[in-house]
């Protein structure tokens, strides 16, 4: 900034001085600046594009990176070094490629501006020494004229590189700014309205049609009716893709249906502030998510405020406290990117423990434990057993065992409640619910 404000300043002090030390002169000078501005607005242009790919092909190398890092060990089991090896060397060529594009293009821009300025004081500088010749001006005046001349030149050059310069970053931040100018899917009401307290935890869809927006042709929920009394356990099953994960996308509004309503304690979620609402709501994926931090962090992700005794609690509830305090360092262990340095239980169970400490009155579980063994699922289903007491809670679970001791099993189909009841009573009834349970059971050990 300081470059270009004093180049501007240099620029704006020569030309004056141009004109008061010969005004025929600087008239004639004055013809070759559109000549010079014309390039820098039309490469500036060029700059800016090649700039933008530039940077997309970067990003596009290190997602590679990234991808091929974080599934090292799927690379491996398939002996795909050397494939992934050549992929990433393409794509740093590709970027290699644009960086060149993009480096042409700016030198190509500074060289036609210094040619054209030169070029401009070499043509001044002639029609100068005619005049000399001829005995209109002093040989004096042509040299401190000259002098300013060169000043200018050196300050248009300055601008030149300045300008290609933001045109760069303009074209880095073009790709931000399309993502700043999106119009948000969800927005909150101008007047939200502020649910009761305590929350009471009863769940409601009425009506409720809704298709995700890369599948317009194909509705994820039709006619969805399902109430949810405070402190019941109600668990959605269902073969895949028949709307159980929907049903939780829309309660946390990540989504709004397309017709009917989602309620929570009898107010509709699009009348409540997103971030009030998900205040009073917890949730453990299948997959939970391990921030690059300590194990007291990763936790105290559920309540910030949380005191260290609360945090610790949390993770004996969770059946965390015993691997935590064998780590290196305790609590206070790094976890690794992803949790790269805890099992699949272990990390289940830090997400428990976040779910703990966060102390919400609903509780969303979302296939929870269907990644684990079965030791595993059984001492974190201990775990989940408490965190459920007290609590409105919504499972998904493809294995029925999870969840014979719901309250209530809801079962979906193509995005339709089909049964709903106790376990045996589904059973006994026949039906989907029973055609899942017969393959599951009857595969079952002795």
């Amino acid at each position: 900034m300081s470059v270009a404000l004093r180049s501007v300043i240099t620029f704006v002090g020569s030309m004056v001085a141009l004109v008061i030390t010969s005004p025929r002169l600087a008239g004639f000078a004055a013809i070759g600046i559109p000549l010079t501005v014309l390039p820098i607005v039309l490469f500036g242009r060029l700059v800016q594009s090649r700039s933008r790919e530039s940077q997309d092909r970067v990003a596009d190398a290190n997602a590679r990176a990234g991808e091929t890092l974080s599934a090292m060990h799927t690379v491996q089991s398939y002996a795909r070094e050397d494939y992934e090896s050549d992929r990433f060397r393409s794509a740093i060529g590709v970027s290699l490629t644009a960086a060149r594009r993009r480096i042409r293009s700016q030198a190509v821009l500074t060289g036609v501006v210094i040619l054209l300025v030169f070029g401009a004081v070499t043509a001044v500088l002639w029609l100068g020494a005619h005049d000399v010749i001829s005995g209109s001006m002093q040989p004096g005046l042509l040299t401190q004229f000259v002098f300013f001349a060169m000043l200018g030149a050196g300050s248009i050059g300055a601008l030149t590189e300045v300008w290609s310069e933001i045109q760069r970053a303009a074209g880095a931040m073009q790709r931000i700014g399309e993502l700043l100018a999106e119009t948000p899917g969800i927005t909150a009401p101008a007047s939200p309205e502020t649910l009761a307290t305590p929350l009471r935890g009863q769940l409601g869809f009425d009506a409720v049609r809704f298709h995700y927006p890369s599948r317009p042709d194909a509705p994820a929920l039709e006619g969805f009716e399902l109430r949810v009394s405070p402190g019941e356990t109600v668990a959605l099953v269902g073969p895949s893709g028949a709307g159980k994960s929907t049903v939780l996308q829309l309660l946390l509004r990540f989504y709004d249906p397309d017709s009917g309503g989602v309620h929570l304690d009898g107010t509709d979620l699009r009348a409540l502030n997103p971030r009030q609402l998900r205040d009073h709501i917890a949730l453990v994926p299948q997959s939970p998510v391990i921030f690059g931090a300590s194990a007291r962090d990763n936790i105290r992700y559920g309540r910030l405020d949380a005191s260290d005794a609360e945090v610790e609690e949390a993770a004996r509830l969770a059946e965390a406290d015993r691997f935590i305090r064998a780590l290196p360092d305790g609590y206070d262990s790094y976890l690794g990117e992803q949790g790269t340095r805890l099992s699949g239980g272990q990390r289940q169970r830090i997400a428990i423990a976040r779910a703990l400490l966060k102390d919400a009155p609903v509780l969303l579980l979302d296939e929870a434990t269907s990644a684990l063994d079965a030791q595993s699922e059984r001492s974190i289903q201990q775990a989940l057993e408490r965190l459920m007491q007290g609590r409105t809670t919504l499972v998904i679970a493809h294995r029925l065992a999870t969840v014979k001791k719901a309250d209530r099993i809801v079962v979906l189909d193509r995005g339709r409640i089909v049964a709903q009841g106790t376990h045996d009573s589904l059973v006994a009834e026949g039906g989907l619910y029973a055609e899942l349970a017969r393959l599951q059971f009857s595969d079952a050990p002795d």
